[in-house]
């Protein structure tokens, strides 16, 4: 019972990093300790039920995370050759 009370407190920590910084690699950052602690919580409560549901849930979403992360350094590599910094505000303007 206490994992999934940590796995709702890093969520929360997450969600506000995603919520309020600025900073493309701290936002990246946010997800994946979101996704940790949905993986935690889905691991805890596989474990307290008796099935194994929940640990191959936790793996395909382990695999979404590491293709996030791919994808998402990509943009802000893209955002911080065009633009200096790794700030969120200027990934609208990769339009062109």
């Amino acid at each position: 019972m206490f994992y999934v009370a940590l796995a709702m407190i890093l969520f929360a920590i997450g969600g506000a990093a995603v919520l309020t910084r600025r900073n493309a690699i701290i936002a990246l950052l946010g997800v994946e300790m979101m996704l940790n602690s949905c993986n935690l919580a889905l691991v805890t409560f596989s474990r307290m039920w008796g099935n194994v549901e929940g640990q191959v849930v936790s793996f395909f979403v382990m695999v979404v995370a590491a293709a996030e992360v791919v994808v998402g350094l990509a943009v802000v590599v893209a955002v911080f050759r065009t633009h200096r910094s790794a700030s969120l505000d200027g990934a609208n303007q990769l339009k062109h």
